[in-house]
């Protein structure tokens, strides 16, 4: 091989990799137009369906792991739309001591898809929908879950909060993180269906 056919193979080898890394930062998404949100120290890019973004959340690996055990990955990775309630580590954290590990035993997969599906909406509800759901409705607005369960929203403040048919309240922290098939609102508790 020629020296200047390997100089220019080499050349061009160097600047797919540039632009492979610069195609994949946060700052360029956002120079293409797409407005990511920080989560768990990842940006959560528009153009990416749900599963693809929350595997890069540090703050969301016990979901994950939830969601893969419960077989639930194809589903979340589907066209929805979905609005996902995003439960944080912290949050799975504050359940009994060993709850978490005995839902990830496979023969509580039927419990374990039932509280997954329990945080997701068939729809695209951001946050100023939401509000106005609620304003509408008097100040609690209901809502039913993929589960067919029974979610209350309501404010908190300024922020959305969410009763479980247990009467537990959890809070969106980070609202609005758009994803390509459909919405994730960050929570700071794990919702619970009776």
């Amino acid at each position: 091989m020629s020296l200047n056919r390997r100089a220019a193979l080499t050349t061009a080898a160097v600047a797919a990799l540039t632009l492979g890394f610069i195609s994949a930062s946060p700052a360029f998404a956002q120079s293409m137009g797409e407005k990511t949100v920080m989560v768990g120290g990842a940006a959560m890019y528009p153009s990416k369906n749900i599963i693809q973004n929350a595997i890069n959340s540090k703050d969301h690996t016990t979901l994950v792991a939830a969601v893969k055990a419960a077989g639930l990955v194809d589903t979340l990775q589907g066209p929805g739309p979905f609005t996902v309630f995003a439960p944080t580590n912290e949050a799975f954290a504050q359940l009994p001591k060993g709850t978490v590990e005995t839902l990830l035993k496979p023969e509580n997969k039927d419990k374990l898809v039932k509280i997954l599906t329990y945080h997701v909406v068939s729809a695209d509800a951001l946050s100023d929908a939401v509000k106005k759901m609620i304003k509408d409705d008097g100040g609690k607005h209901t809502v039913t879950t993929v589960s067919g369960g029974k979610l209350v929203a309501m404010m908190k403040g300024d922020k959305i909060a969410l009763m479980d048919e247990n009467g537990g309240i959890a809070t969106v922290t980070i609202a609005n993180v758009k994803q390509s098939n459909g919405v994730i609102h960050v929570v700071d508790h794990v919702l619970l269906p009776k």
